[in-house]
């Protein structure tokens, strides 16, 4: 008995020993990167002074946020030393600090171990139709809807009683001036700033006027885009269809959606692979609308095939919403669309500022369903009970 017992003993020891062992050479699980939008509509203003670069970085370091997505480009404007754009907001910015913040920023990130990146808006331009580009080519170069509108515009149909539009400028992802644009504006931003850690897209998809039409054969019944000018000549000549008249079956309605797909896919592709040519090691990220079925369907923002295809490294859900079920729902679902990618989750804390459990609650749910990451929009919402949680 005595023999038995001792027998016993050794074999528990023996397998406890065996498991610490295997527990010691499995990899530690990665830890989810924590970021933070900040707007250059910031109410912080952090490149506005040496003070609140300062503030932003402790912000960040206590609240153990690795990740700040800077806007530096949007409606047009660079808020970065441009010798391409309108720069005028960038000077009033650096005059008022009496240096160059940005650069400041950027190489304090480095010393805090905080990556730092470019966060660009692509093809909403606010409500400036005096960009640069518009002022180039004229609005030409602007998307339209199926009945020849922008998609900022005072032309009322009474359909327009019955849903919400963007009521902005967008500019028309399948003409090649403007990718022709768009890419110098990259280029411009990774050659001069070697500190960012990637590129950020933001407005990387036509507009997406709520309730949404899934597909072109649907286009009765509300708005969908992508009739640009050069756009609709170039699928013609493409496909011998004039996508402006009615589309007579499925496979030409089918033909007109991929297409347009097809336009916000290649300009994301060469985006990527710019940016990549410049440095394998800078990442390239987007803020997608976080319901697949309706990025593809509705704003053409094939993200699941960009991430499939390894043309971005990671995708930012706009989950901003207070139901936590449907948060839910959404990420899990996302989570299925990650390919050779990453999926963060985007938290819109400005709609639970005023209800920091909320803010809680959600955050312990989305990181229980272990995404890649969380980024929190945005630094003005940033409280010290919330940094105090997140400590």
């Amino acid at each position: 008995m005595k023999n038995k017992i001792i027998l016993l003993l050794f074999c528990a020891l023996f397998n406890f020993n065996l498991s610490l062992a295997a527990d010691s050479q499995a990899p530690a699980k990665e830890a989810i990167g924590r970021g933070i939008w900040v707007s250059v509509f910031s109410a912080q203003e952090s490149l506005y002074s040496k003070e609140g670069v300062n503030k932003l970085i402790a912000q960040c370091k206590k609240a153990k946020i690795n990740e700040i997505y800077l806007q530096i480009f949007q409606s047009g404007n660079a808020y970065y030393d441009s010798k391409i754009c309108n720069r005028e907001k960038y000077d009033q910015m650096i005059k008022a600090a009496g240096l160059d913040t940005l650069d400041l920023l950027l190489r304090e990130a480095v010393k805090n171990n905080i990556s730092v990146y470019a966060w660009i808006n692509i093809l909403g331009l606010g409500n400036n139709d005096k960009a640069d580009i518009i002022n180039k080519y004229g609005s030409s170069v602007l998307t339209r809807d199926q009945y020849q509108r922008t998609s900022k515009t005072t032309s009322r149909l009474e359909l327009d009683k019955y849903y919400l539009r963007e009521n902005m400028v967008f500019l028309e992802p399948g003409d090649p001036r403007v990718e022709e644009y768009i890419l110098t504006i990259v280029n411009e931003i990774i050659n001069r700033y070697p500190l960012f850690s990637g590129i950020h897209l933001d407005y990387i998809r036509y507009p997406s006027p709520v309730p949404f039409v899934p597909g072109s054969r649907f286009n009765k019944f509300g708005l969908t885009y992508g009739y640009g000018t050069k756009n609709v000549e170039r699928f013609a000549d493409k496909t011998g269809l004039n996508c402006l008249d009615t589309l007579n079956n499925e496979d030409e309605y089918l033909a007109w959606d991929n297409w347009r797909r097809a336009q916000v896919t290649q300009l994301v592709r060469k985006i990527s692979s710019l940016v990549k040519l410049k440095s394998p090691g800078l990442a390239v990220s987007c803020a997608v609308i976080a319901a697949p079925e309706r990025a593809y369907n509705n704003a053409f923002q094939d993200w699941s095939a960009w991430l499939e295809e390894g043309i971005i490294d990671y995708a930012v859900l706009m989950a901003y919403t207070k139901d936590n079920q449907y948060v839910k729902e959404i990420v899990k679902s996302a989570l299925g669309h990650r390919g050779k990618g990453k999926i963060y989750v985007g938290m819109g804390l400005f709609l639970m500022k005023d209800n920091p459990d909320l803010f809680f609650n959600q955050y312990r749910l989305i990181c229980e369903l272990a995404p890649d990451g969380v980024v929190i929009f945005s630094i003005d919402d940033l409280t010290d009970q919330i940094i105090g949680y997140l400590d």
